[in-house]
């Protein structure tokens, strides 16, 4: 228990010394884009990008100095953002889908049961703030107030593994929101989901809810968990306050 402990203590403590970094970081940044008596709303949003300031925070500096803040623009740049993001995670790149089909569903799987395993194995309350997939890599952003062990790190990959192993379908349903909501279906924090929505479950008879994996999604999916052969996390970090991003592979 004794060491549990110190080792709890000198992660906070360490996750709250990254965190105040992050933060003086921020507002030098803030600082120097308010020379000019105004802040633009794409500065705003990369004061939220990158350095983890909600726009309400940003607000009430600007108050403090008496700057106003482009609201609109702001908000236009937030939703963009969105959207690209969006795409990118549907695997909609400008190199061409049809280039790297394969590929793309390949990670565009192991995402979904990355997300699963993150909520299996680390903590239930674990939900995805955002995910990209290129031809060499997917990265996934999820909540997490500290900094994963590599012991921890281990266990998700290994779960990953597991699933790929057990050869489970992966199978698509167009469902009304509400139902896939009320039935289970992850959804991405922020997203706007139209009434009927792509459901992909992976599906597995021995848990006790009959799948492992459901999400709102509008694809592309491999057919079945096993064509993704090996997953490996290759590194684990920060991007924000209580924002963690894993990249991972498919070998």
């Amino acid at each position: 228990m004794h060491k549990n402990h110190k080792f709890i203590t000198e992660q906070l403590d360490e996750e709250e010394q990254r965190f105040n970094q992050t933060l003086e970081k921020g507002l030098k940044e803030f600082n120097k884009i308010t020379k000019d008596g105004i802040i633009t709303g794409k500065e705003a949003f990369l004061l939220f990008q990158s350095f983890g300031f909600p726009i309400e925070f940003t607000q009430e500096l600007a108050e403090e100095k008496n700057i106003k803040i482009d609201l609109e623009e702001y908000n236009e740049e937030f939703k963009r953002h969105q959207d690209l993001s969006r795409s990118m995670s549907a695997g909609m790149f400008k190199s061409g889908l049809a280039d790297n089909s394969d590929i793309v569903k390949r990670l565009h799987t192991a995402t979904h049961i990355l997300n699963e395993s993150l909520r299996k194995v680390i903590s239930k309350d674990i939900k995805q703030k955002g995910s990209n997939i290129t031809p060499e890599r997917l990265r996934f952003d999820f909540n997490f107030p500290r900094k994963l062990t590599n012991d921890e790190i281990k266990s998700v990959e290994k779960e990953v593994n597991r699933i790929i192993s057990l050869s489970l379908p992966v199978k698509r349903s167009e469902v009304p929101l509400a139902d896939a909501i009320n039935g289970g279906a992850q959804s991405e924090f922020g997203a706007k989901y139209p009434e009927l929505v792509s459901v992909y479950t992976i599906e597995d008879k021995n848990d006790k809810k009959s799948w492992y994996s459901k999400e709102i999604c509008t694809g592309p999916h491999l057919n079945n968990t096993s064509e993704l052969k090996k997953f490996k996390i290759i590194k684990e970090e920060s991007v924000a306050s209580g924002i963690r991003r894993i990249k991972a592979i498919v070998e």
